[in-house]
């Protein structure tokens, strides 16, 4: 689920081959050093809607993100795209309102990733269950570009498990909702499967973890995080 301690070496690997444009970019850039404390750390919380689960046969529809700079949310850089899937929403719609109108009069996928592969340049991937966002990015940028994307990533799904179990315990059930982990620090229900408002909730809940980390003595570094 997370980056592993290869992830900045699965950049430098990706950099050698990668043609030029957008994704080569955002390879030339190092992921932050493990040791980077978190007061420190530059992150990008995204969160996506999308028609389905599987990025290789459902596709993209909304990408939402807001950086992360230390322990501040800046709302200045935040930012959302409606992106044409070429695909009818079908029940999905469900979820996250999307229509296929306003998603055919979307932003397309070619001019919506160069801005999400620079703001997530020289960052770490924040979001709740990061699986979805990295693999659905990742394909994207393979359809787009021909090369999958590299990321180091953070999980407030894990993290949430972490501070409930304890580090090196074994796995155990919990809910994969954003709002079931808000709750733990009395923070506030917002419109839920709205890409943009989901990334600020998932970067206020990471605060959230962040200081409850500190509060108990931890040294809170990027591999505290990640590993």
């Amino acid at each position: 689920m997370f980056a592993t301690p290869s992830a900045e070496q699965q950049r430098r690997r990706a950099l050698r081959s990668a043609r030029p444009g957008p994704l080569k970019d955002y390879l030339q850039t190092p992921f932050p050093d493990p040791a980077t404390p978190v007061g420190d750390l530059r992150l990008l919380a995204v969160d996506l809607e999308t028609t389905g689960l599987h990025p290789k046969k459902d596709r993209l529809l909304s990408i939402g993100f807001v950086p992360v700079d230390g322990l501040t949310i800046d709302l200045s850089g935040a930012r959302r795209f409606v992106v044409q899937s070429g695909v009818e929403v079908g029940q999905s719609a469900a979820i996250h309102g999307l229509t296929d109108d306003t998603v055919a009069a979307g932003t397309p996928i070619e001019e919506a990733l160069p801005e999400v592969l620079e703001a997530l340049r020289g960052r770490v991937l924040l979001a709740h269950y990061t699986d979805i966002e990295e693999r659905f990015l990742s394909t994207a940028c393979e359809r787009v570009y021909g090369s999958r994307m590299p990321v180091a990533r953070i999980d407030t799904l894990e993290l949430h498990r972490r501070l409930i179990v304890g580090w090196g315990e074994a796995p155990v059930r919990l809910g994969l909702r954003l709002w079931t982990a808000r709750e733990r620090y009395g923070l506030p229900t917002y419109r839920a499967h709205e890409c943009l408002i989901d990334a600020i909730a998932c970067a206020e809940l990471y605060l959230a973890q962040v200081a409850e980390m500190r509060s108990q003595g931890d040294e809170v570094t990027l591999a505290r995080l990640i590993s």
